[in-house]
């Protein structure tokens, strides 16, 4: 059972979460079922970014026993998601010489040319993620898929370089080995999440995909079957919560618990008369000296606001690949951040664009958990895991040889200090 098992681990600044799925046999084939799903409060993360190891390292063990303990098997490896404000994209361009001498291209070549694309300015603390092939030239003619099997002399690629900060990959990476796991791959969380999320057909049309968490806000943006543009906002649904909080001048467990409750992203719904009772959840906190009765379009404005200044910075990254309100299959909402109350709505207006809530649309599950908002990207994960494990001597889907060699200097360190 522990060979066809595939975990993806997802580490949020408020919740780390693990999905396993195994692979079962059918007509077909192979396809993956989701057999568990588990989370706990997350410690040592902070805006997507890991601040102690040792805080983290106990979450990722606790996420991890609780899952061996549902699933009655040990996990030996995890797919893991990456986030974090300083996630940096860039387009680059890599030029080869066909090698054989009939002049058909082989996979050697695809790879030798998205190689090449690598070979760009990167920062010195920073490592490249994934290099992603957008179109490949061959001689004059553009917009090539798949290369391999035509005739030409000189083979190009246009590819999108996803880098971070090496501290932070190094941190994540620490982190997850002191736990005994070994690392199958790092993968940008909402391209992660996209793989179950969007369809094909969403994906050539042109889509992105936003995932609102507690502190940050992540997006993918993809356009003929591509990724065009990835970014890392840093505002989140825990903003929200400190508006409320302020607003309300109530503490932030109260100020959450009115959020999921009652929140709601349009004011213009309710009136200036319209109160709520909230006197149950201040006896839940056992709080004496707070108000019961709130206004509910005063809360509403508080959290529109704040939402509106989310899909405006949104609105701004797809204004840096002319994009804005130009994504015919439009926006796909998913993270804890896009439950709340009449969100749609609000994102369809400031973006311009076509909008939804994310569901899974390709996994196979027993588990209905996953099927949350939250649990999308972890679920992703796994999906991702499943289709590079399939097809992983194509090097068409992810190019990562830098970041590569890093983990396996990191995993060869942590293997020495084992007694």
């Amino acid at each position: 059972m522990r060979e066809n098992l595939i975990a993806g681990l997802d580490i949020g600044s408020s919740e780390t979460r693990l999905v396993v799925g195994q692979r079962v046999p059918t007509e077909a084939g192979t396809k993956v079922q989701i057999i568990g799903a588990v989370s706990v409060a997350s410690e040592g993360v902070s805006k997507g970014i890991i601040n102690s190891i040792e805080d983290t390292t106990t979450c990722v063990s606790s996420v991890l026993e609780k899952a061996e303990r549902l699933l009655g098997s040990p996990i030996t490896n995890v797919w893991v998601g990456i986030n974090g404000p300083n996630l940096k994209c860039q387009s680059s361009r890599g030029v080869v010489a066909v090698s054989r001498s009939d002049s058909e291209i082989n996979q050697e070549d695809v790879d030798r040319v998205i190689e090449a694309a690598q070979a760009l300015a990167v920062p010195p603390n920073y490592e490249i993620l994934h290099v992603i092939p957008s179109k490949f030239i061959v001689d004059s003619q553009e917009d090539i898929k798949n290369p391999v099997g035509m005739t030409g002399i000189r083979l190009e690629v246009i590819a999108l370089i996803i880098q971070n900060l090496s501290n932070q990959i190094k941190n994540l990476t620490k982190s997850i080995y002191h736990t005994g796991l070994n690392i199958d791959d790092l993968v940008f969380s909402p391209l992660a999440a996209s793989s179950v999320v969007v369809s094909s057909k969403q994906k050539e049309l042109g889509v992105a995909v936003v995932n609102i968490g507690a502190n940050t806000t992540s997006l993918a943006v993809f356009e003929e079957g591509e990724l065009l543009h990835a970014a890392v906002l840093p505002i989140g649904s825990a903003h929200i919560t400190s508006d409320i909080a302020i607003g309300l001048r109530c503490p932030i467990n109260l100020a959450e618990k009115i959020k999921v409750k009652y929140g709601s992203a349009k004011s213009d719904q309710f009136s200036k008369k319209d109160e709520i009772d909230i006197s149950d959840i201040v006896q839940e906190e056992n709080l004496t000296d707070e108000i019961t009765v709130i206004s509910r379009r005063y809360v509403s404005e508080i959290i529109e606001a704040r939402v509106e200044e989310i899909f405006e910075k949104v609105d701004a990254e797809l204004k840096k690949i002319d994009r804005s309100g130009m994504l015919p299959a439009g926006v796909c909402l998913i993270g804890g951040g896009s439950k709340l109350g009449d969100i749609i709505d609000i994102a369809k207006k400031r973006l311009r664009l076509p909008a939804c809530l994310g569901g899974n649309r390709l996994v196979a599950t027993v588990v209905d958990k996953v099927n949350d908002l939250e649990y999308l990207t972890a679920l992703g994960l796994v999906a991702w895991g499943d289709q590079l494990t399939k097809y992983s001597d194509n090097s068409n889907i992810l190019s990562k040889l830098p970041l590569q060699k890093t983990m396996d200097k990191i995993r060869n360190i942590f293997s020495a200090l084992k007694p």
